[in-house]
């Protein structure tokens, strides 16, 4: 008797699946040879693609990129609990200001400060970095800490290094 309950039951299912699929496909077949046939909105539709071409044209013409002269520092030999300094110098290589908007290190053994002023096109700038190894750093073994900076540039984000071998 379930068995029977079963297949009447997936049959309805299946009737109504093909009904409703069925329907649908008509109702959307008649609004597309509306569309197609209508004059105005293919004006509009071309005209909207015009538009969004050139917003897109302009997008890529003026967009904020960046360069560093490095992308890696490493520092050699450190001493455990020293401070120990190093730049990054950032070049606006784009044709709009560029505006560094943070800069985190993984660490808190190491501190970032960022450019506060935005770069001109051409100009640079630099990121200063301040590492002081602690007590979770392994004498002799290689440290490597990133600063993650974050910009107005179609990335957002930027990653540069810092490493050394702490004695």
């Amino acid at each position: 008797m379930k068995n029977t309950i079963y297949v009447f039951g997936f049959i309805a299912v299946a009737f109504a699946f093909y009904a409703c699929n069925n329907q649908s496909t008509s109702e959307s077949e008649g609004t597309e040879l509306e569309v197609a046939n209508d004059p105005e909105s293919e004006k509009a539709n071309a005209k909207a693609i015009r538009e969004m071409e050139k917003m897109e044209k302009e997008a890529s013409e003026s967009s904020t990129t960046l360069a560093f002269d490095k992308e890696v520092h490493d520092f050699g030999q450190i001493k455990y609990e020293t401070d120990n300094f190093c730049t990054f110098t950032v070049t606006n290589t784009g044709n709009k200001p560029l505006i560094i908007q943070d800069v985190q290190a993984s660490c808190g053994c190491t501190t970032p400060e960022k450019p506060e002023a935005p770069i001109a096109p051409g100009k640079s700038d630099v990121i200063k970095v301040k590492f002081r190894p602690n007590s979770k750093s392994v004498e002799g073994k290689p440290v490597e800490k990133t600063i993650t900076v974050t910009a107005n540039t179609p990335d957002k984000i930027s990653v540069v290094k810092i490493k050394g071998i702490v004695s």
